[in-house]
């Protein structure tokens, strides 16, 4: 369960959330994190680990301004702090959206990258730690330039990092079971939650099963390739507020779980 699910929850309150509906694998926010104080903060995830939590990656990292290398130094102790924490918590992972890049082209923003990453991904890799790239829905530039799961499976094989494959914004691609068989062996988490066809925004997800999106032939790929990594579930947007995170997060641990278990996961 991604702290990004519930978005509107402290950090404190994330780590009495999940104890209170049983959850005991959770991918703990970069920004929570920051906001309720870094020291205070992960001496607190350390807590819940020694009772039973685990933390399976830090995410929202927050993207690299390709364009502007300027402002690169402020990002690169962010994100070394957060490697020192997730080493801390014992967190595998650090997922990743690769910023936003206008004007340069594509190729450009993916040559800025490898730049911006290259003195802090062998920080990450002396401590275990892998790097996962997100690809995202194609109107959020403001965070990424990569939008399809083919493009971030080619960028993660040029910069040796890993892909985090975000279902509700790559389950339309063409020749997705391809793009899956070919690549499992980058694909380092899957996160799942499901969509309205008709629904015009990037950021209204749904509890898997309320909409559109063919999870279970989806799922089933996965499998069938060969992936046994992590399903994070990151459920964002007006139905998850309105339903309540009390409600709607146990009932989307329960369809997943579901999904899964018929997948032969």
């Amino acid at each position: 369960m991604s702290a990004i699910s519930t978005f509107r929850l402290s950090l404190a309150e994330d780590l009495e959330f999940w104890t209170a509906h049983g959850i005991t694998n959770a991918g703990v926010s970069v920004a929570k994190l920051e906001k309720h104080g870094w020291d205070d903060g992960t001496a607190r995830v350390v807590d819940a680990v020694a009772r039973g939590l685990n933390v399976v990656d830090l995410i929202g990292l927050g993207p690299f301004h390709l364009a502007d290398p300027a402002r690169w130094d402020r990002q690169r102790e962010r994100i070394v702090r957060s490697i020192a924490t997730a080493a801390a918590v014992g967190a595998p992972a650090i997922v990743f959206t690769t910023g936003p890049f206008a004007p340069l082209t594509w190729e450009e923003a993916a040559d800025a990258l490898e730049e911006a990453l290259a003195p802090v991904l062998p920080e990450a890799r002396a401590h275990g730690i892998e790097f996962v790239i997100e690809h995202t829905n194609s109107l959020r530039v403001d965070v990424g330039f990569v939008h399809t799961l083919h493009d971030a499976i080619d960028l993660a094989r040029r910069l040796d990092v890993r892909v985090c494959m975000e279902l509700n914004a790559c389950w339309a691609e063409r020749a997705l079971a391809a793009t899956i068989a070919g690549g499992v062996d980058r694909i380092g988490l899957v996160q799942v939650s499901d969509f309205r066809v008709g629904t015009v925004a990037s950021s209204q997800r749904l509890v898997p099963g309320d909409g559109d999106v063919p999870l279970a032939r989806i799922l089933s790929t996965l499998v069938a390739a060969g992936y046994g990594g992590v399903f994070e579930l990151e459920l964002i947007g007006d139905a998850i507020i309105e339903e309540g995170y009390d409600v709607a997060v146990p009932r989307a641990v329960a369809a997943l779980d579901a999904l899964l278990r018929d997948a032969g996961a």
